[in-house]
């Protein structure tokens, strides 16, 4: 279990990045879904122990973070946003290099290491090319595997399908489901399929600030009977803003589709809609910013 207790962050510019994000999150795959800039990546880098927060705790098992960086990092896993690597190094060169940084020092032990988690993630047959040849998804499966050395409790993957094409994509998935199931792994995106995938459990982020959280299929359930749909002009969009909660639009087969959020029915020419995941992120959000306007007007 991973506990997280009024964790707040402000940088230095006076940016607050985090405000009193409270999170129990147990084993299996956890999605934090929210928008670029929400502070999701902040949050990654704190549990990380890249970065310390300005107020707060993070407890793993019996590991205060914050105050035993050395101990958590030995069973942590990292998968950041932007994960470099050097280019002209092969796929087992490098996972070697790696596996001796994290204390691998026997050369027998770390060979089946290394071995082993380039079979898991499919990589086996390009472990002697360059990683400078490697696609997008080899990449992100490359960082998966430097990830899991040493067997971590702990696994952060950030945003880690943004820009893979869909068999990439669904590949990702598959080795993220595998690895989930025995250790707590946080999947911070922006992509609501990858939660909808993946996660049993579940957080949105908005503003630094937790603004749901629960189970996919109860987060769902609270919003039935709540989603309406109705074919619009575009022109119209901007007039329903202002008199309906519109949560999204969608452009369908050149038509304009607006879903609201509304306890009753909103008017002519709606029609019920079956709420789904997406649905509960865009009232989230939407839910978010108008409290914050409201905030800001008073």
């Amino acid at each position: 279990m991973l506990s997280i207790n009024k964790l707040t962050h402000t940088y230095p510019n006076g940016v607050q990045a985090l405000k009193d994000v409270t999170l129990d999150i147990p084993k299996g795959m956890f999605g934090l879904l929210g928008p670029n800039g929400a502070g999701k990546s902040s949050l990654m880098r704190t549990i990380a122990t890249l970065q310390q927060p300005t107020y707060g705790s993070i407890v793993f098992d019996d590991i205060d973070v914050l105050a035993e960086p050395d101990r958590i990092r030995r069973t942590l896993g990292y998968l950041p946003q932007d994960f470099g690597v050097y280019p002209r190094g092969s796929a087992y060169d490098l996972l070697d290099h790696l596996a001796i940084l994290k204390g691998i020092t026997n050369h027998k032990e770390r060979k089946q290491v290394v071995e082993g988690l380039l079979v898991q993630t499919n990589l086996f047959e390009a472990r002697k090319k360059k990683l400078s040849t490697f696609s997008g998804g080899m990449r992100q499966r490359f960082g998966i595997a430097q990830a899991l050395i040493g067997g971590p409790k702990l696994i952060i993957v950030d945003e880690p399908t943004a820009g893979l094409d869909p068999e990439e994509r669904n590949r990702f998935h598959n080795l993220l489901a595998e690895i989930g199931e025995e250790v707590v792994v946080i999947l911070s995106t922006h992509i609501v399929d990858d939660v909808a995938d993946l996660c049993p459990n579940m957080a949105i982020l908005a503003g630094g600030q937790i603004i749901r959280k629960g189970t996919p299929t109860e987060l769902i359930k609270e919003l039935e009977g709540h989603v309406w749909k109705k074919v619009i002009e575009k022109s119209e969009l901007e007039t329903f803003r202002q008199s309906h909660n519109v949560i999204s639009s969608h452009l369908t087969m050149g038509q304009t589709v607006i879903y609201v959020n509304a306890p009753t029915h909103p008017g002519e020419g709606f029609e019920p809609s079956k709420p789904n995941l997406e649905d509960v992120y865009f009232s989230a959000i939407v839910s978010s910013r108008n409290g914050a306007d409201t905030a800001d007007a008073a």
